[in-house]
């Protein structure tokens, strides 16, 4: 996994992270270099740190502020920080993430805002507001969800998140449709129309290899992207809910499409795989 490569489809293989809380860098292999990378850090010379790129000059149309830099990459790279004092203690703490290229370099980080009771008493099943900022500490992105009841048959209880700029405009949001077995979601724009469409698999807990939510276009004759959810290792697995994600998307997708599609990987994080 530390090659980053074309697959079949087109996608590229996500990467492994590295520092203390993420895991080791990649060494070897083909790099795919994406925008903001200036060739002073090489693979597998990282160590502990984390090496950030910066965003690129100009602002294209119709971009809001912050999300300049998802114009010029197809790819981005989530890591969920390793929360040791979980395994110790058991109490639920906020979920952290960094994002990244497909050079490991940070573009955003995200932290979770919830409460200390909300977090223990409702588990993956909580509403939280994830803040998602720039390496200057700038926010760009507030996701939000709502409370939903897990495992309800009824309609009116479907998961759903909204994606909003810093300034509180609605770029869109993922909203689950009911389906027997596979789980099933439209992306939508901000004037609620279904734009693209997204598959799970129906089974969601297999050992050793990544876990894809396919993201299609509207008569679903189309892949057009992917979120995966990457295999972390057998300790990582087994003793915390800590998990890769790699998000895959056409370079010239609306980059308020690409947003959504970073909360729908949030969506997913909290639906399948955030253990209480």
């Amino acid at each position: 996994m530390g090659d980053v490569e074309k697959t079949q489809g087109g996608f590229k293989a996500p990467g492994q992270v590295y520092g203390a809380d993420y895991g080791q860098p990649p060494t070897g292999g083909a790099v795919v270099v994406q925008p903001g990378y200036d060739g002073s850090v090489q693979p597998g010379q990282y160590g502990g740190s984390i090496p950030m790129t910066t965003m690129p000059q100009g602002v294209p149309m119709n971009c809001p502020p912050g999300l300049e830099y998802l114009t010029q990459i197809d790819q981005i790279l989530v890591y969920q920080k390793r929360q040791f004092s979980e395994m110790l203690c058991g109490c639920e703490r906020k979920n952290e993430y960094r994002l990244c290229n497909s050079m490991g370099q940070q573009i955003y980080h995200a932290q979770e805002d919830t409460g200390f009771w909300n977090r223990q008493c409702c588990g993956r099943m909580r509403p939280f507001a994830m803040h998602l900022r720039d390496n200057s500490e700038r926010e760009v992105l507030t996701i939000k969800r709502p409370y939903r009841c897990e495992g309800c048959c009824c309609f009116c209880c479907l998961m759903e998140i909204q994606v909003y700029t810093a300034d509180g405009v609605l770029l869109g949001g993922v909203n689950q449709t009911w389906s027997l077995i596979f789980p099933r979601f439209d992306i939508r724009n901000a004037e609620d129309e279904t734009i693209l469409k997204m598959d799970g698999p129906c089974c969601h807990c297999r050992c050793c290899s990544d876990i894809n939510f396919d993201v299609k276009s509207l008569d679903k004759s189309t892949t057009v992207g992917r979120v995966t959810k990457q295999w972390a290792g057998m300790v990582t697995e087994a003793f915390t809910d800590a998990d890769n994600f790699g998000i895959t998307f056409p370079m010239d997708l609306d980059v308020k499409m690409k947003a959504v599609m970073i909360g729908a990987m949030f969506l997913i994080d909290f639906m399948f795989f955030e253990r209480d």
